[in-house]
């Protein structure tokens, strides 16, 4: 028989046991906004979720389709969403406006930005200086359109000659195909298989993206509030690992990728989003820095390089530092963001 020694040792035993089970069944409720209706280069978070990535790391995420960068960093900043997606170039004159709810970038997952001008053949444009004199057309306050004065600097592009056309998101590549407008500003792999999707001939798409033509930005990446990384900064380095993890499978299986997009949304199309996710992937993401030293990797002179450039495209007159909207703290090791 057990003596009374025995059961008050096991029972010990027991409690002390408890607490280590609940943890590692517990999971952390993670609202995640992307930048946009669903598109192939989200396929990464799809496939974390559909292959018990975020469940191994003990994160439940709700990932919501977003309505523009814009809109994901006021969602975060405001507290309705905990992690976003999204073009950070916006977060310059976001931050300095909002100090209490300032937004740090996590993880730059395109190591380039993908905004560009983009025309089509024909319209008298070969090359970006030749939009001097010419209609181009942006929605009002998006990211390319924005940095077009800090790209047009470093390109030589007469901005006086330059006539703006405002539009709605939506009706941007529509006003391109019908002439309405002789260029556009835009990711470049959103405006272009757009146009693709309106039966334009890819032979017939010109664009130049900025980052290759002499305004190497960082692009869109992982960001959450200060605020709230302060509370959780163990769930923010399970997202961002379970993040990588999750490129690193549509790297190596677009169509799983796609698949697992087109589960979540019937009208997605799959063949046309993985020629966008390639696209995305060589242009953006597998750079020659990102080949070198890992994905997400922060240079900090390319980032403070983001806040200048942004604060005089916006005139924001007290930017904030770099290191206040940039951290490496949470990436996993580089042996681990390798392609």
């Amino acid at each position: 028989m057990l003596n009374r020694r025995t059961l008050m040792a096991a029972a010990a035993g027991t409690t002390l046991a408890l607490p280590a089970i609940r943890t590692a069944q517990a999971q952390s409720a993670v609202r995640f906004t992307l930048d946009w209706a669903l598109q192939g280069n989200h396929g990464m978070w799809a496939l974390a979720e559909d292959r018990g990535i975020f469940r191994r790391e003990q994160l439940a995420v709700r990932m919501d389709r977003g309505f523009g960068s814009g809109d994901a960093l006021v969602k975060v900043g405001s507290g309705a969403y905990d992690i976003g997606f999204a073009d950070f170039s916006g977060a310059v004159k976001f931050n300095a406006e909002n100090p209490n709810s300032r937004l740090v970038m996590l993880y730059p997952v395109f190591d380039r930005t993908a905004a560009a001008i983009v025309t089509m053949r024909g319209r008298g444009i070969e090359k970006p200086q030749d939009v001097a004199g010419k209609s181009l057309g942006a929605p009002e306050g998006e990211g390319s359109r924005l940095l077009f004065p800090a790209f047009a600097k470093v390109a030589g592009i007469d901005t006086s000659r330059v006539r703006w056309t405002s539009m709605a998101a939506n009706l941007r590549d529509t006003m391109l195909r019908t002439g309405q407008v002789d260029a556009v500003t835009g990711f470049l792999f959103t405006v272009h298989f757009n146009l693709v999707g309106l039966g334009i001939p890819e032979d017939n798409i010109l664009s130049w993206p900025y980052a290759e033509h002499g305004l190497d930005l960082y692009g869109s990446g992982v960001f959450v509030r200060a605020e709230w990384l302060e509370r959780n900064q163990e769930v923010a380095a399970r997202f961002v690992k379970a993040s990588i993890e999750g490129l690193k499978l549509l790297l190596n299986d677009i169509p799983g990728g796609m698949a697992a997009l087109k589960r979540r949304e019937p009208l997605f199309d799959e063949a046309l989003e993985a020629r966008r996710f390639a696209m995305t992937r060589d242009r953006s993401i597998i750079t020659p820095n990102s080949r070198a030293n890992g994905m997400g990797y922060l240079d900090m002179a390319r980032a403070q390089q983001l806040v200048q450039v942004n604060a005089e495209a916006l005139g924001v007159a007290n930017p904030p530092s770099a290191d206040s909207m940039f951290t490496d703290r949470y990436l996993p090791p580089k042996s681990e963001r390798m392609f």
